[in-house]
């Protein structure tokens, strides 16, 4: 029988729109139609964790009447909404002897404004040129631990694949089709305010600018723009479009793609920090070596044009790390060796917790424990936490804290 050719636009086309349709299945399975994501209720031991409190100190304020009343749950446990802890913490801050105890965020200017504060806007670009580093996953956990913590947080997908959006609830296909990206917000024809793009999430302190693909419209369309000069350069547009939020957040954290376009470029000269995301492995050191030779080439000629490429800092996170693999005992060691403290000293640390978390396009934070077996939950989640309580110090030690 004679072999018959296909054409793969075809071909590529048709997965592509059944893979789609069976996605949109899955999560009306997980979600009923037109429901958004929420957020499961926290016990009491986990939000005094959260606040850096005693349990019996909340269950005093709850027989006191002072502040929000949790909900009683089986076994007599106290629960409380993500909204109830935010709560919390504005009530126990007013009583702190240290201002920034329970909301550590920016603090005020003399004007009772954040704009001209001492603290500036934190904004973290987390990047690999690798795709498989952990990249999404670190920038979910630490956006969503940051909320939690009390940051006013903004995470923004820029990866056209979108996957932090879909882990946010968002299935652009279908819920971003008149657009809704950050390149709505930085096109080079009629842009919108950054505003008009900023979703809310089910974290309360957590906003978000979700991706697709039209995110690649800006990779084609700059080049015409720089050939065709005047105005503002691309590597500004980011930077200029979050000045007209800055007052409304204390960090904003970047999702990068797996390429040094002009998309990474543009939120790197917007940073005031990288992060880059490392799996221990010599194939990943390699292509980070690349990445690394080709980022330095291409700032240094954005910080010519007159882009600012000063930094509060930078670190390597390794990720998906297994303490018990040798060869990647020594490329950790190797690194830490090469790049000293510009290391984080915790890394995250391979689970199935995770993994399987992600099945059901969650996090960490917001599965429950008893849906895994403890020692295994537990581990990943301690994990998460000191590289994020690390990240949390380096902003703290950024605004002089």
């Amino acid at each position: 029988m004679a072999h018959v050719k296909q054409r793969i636009d075809l071909l590529v086309g048709d997965h592509a729109q059944k893979l789609s349709e069976r996605l949109q299945a899955h999560r009306e399975q997980l979600f009923p139609p037109h429901a958004r994501k929420s957020l499961r209720k926290f016990t009491s031991g986990e939000v005094a964790k959260l606040l850096g409190v005693k349990d019996a100190y909340l269950r005093k304020l709850s027989l006191d009447g002072k502040g929000p009343q949790p909900e009683t749950g089986p076994g007599g446990r106290r629960l409380y909404s993500p909204q109830e802890i935010l709560d919390l913490r504005h009530l126990l801050e007013k009583g702190a002897k240290a201002p920034g105890t329970y909301l550590p965020g920016r603090r005020v200017s003399a004007t009772g404004s954040r704009e001209g504060s001492p603290d500036h806007l934190q904004v973290i670009s987390v990047i690999n040129f690798k795709g498989g580093s952990g990249k999404t996953t670190t920038a979910a956990h630490l956006a969503q631990k940051l909320a939690l913590d009390g940051y006013r947080t903004l995470v923004v997908d820029l990866d056209p694949q979108a996957s932090l959006s879909a882990l946010h609830g968002y299935q652009p296909e279908f819920d971003l089709l008149d657009g809704g990206t950050l390149y709505d917000a930085i096109r080079y024809d009629d842009p919108v305010p950054l505003s008009a793009v900023i979703q809310k999430t089910y974290f309360p302190n957590l906003d978000i600018v979700p991706g697709n693909l039209d995110l690649m419209e800006f990779e084609h369309e700059t080049p015409r723009a720089l050939v065709g000069g005047g105005g503002e350069m691309f590597f500004t547009r980011v930077g200029n479009k979050l000045a007209e939020v800055a007052d409304d957040y204390d960090v904003v954290v970047f999702d990068c793609p797996p390429q040094l376009g002009f998309l990474t470029m543009s939120a790197l000269s917007a940073a005031t920090a990288v992060l880059v995301t490392v799996h221990p492995q010599m194939l990943d050191v390699m292509s980070m070596c690349q990445f690394l030779l080709m980022t330095s080439n291409l700032l240094g000629v954005v910080a010519e044009a007159g882009g600012d490429m000063s930094y509060d800092w930078l670190r390597y996170v390794v990720t998906r790390y297994e303490p018990g693999d040798g060869p990647q005992n020594q490329m950790v060691s190797f690194m830490r060796a090469m790049f000293g403290e510009h290391v984080l000293n915790h890394p995250v640390l391979k689970s199935t917790a995770i993994s399987d978390a992600g099945l059901t396009k969650q996090t960490l934070y917001e599965v429950e424990r008893s849906q895994f077996t403890r020692a295994t939950y537990d581990r990943a989640m301690e994990s998460l936490n000191l590289v994020n309580e690390e990240i949390e110090g380096l902003i703290q030690a950024a605004w002089g804290r």
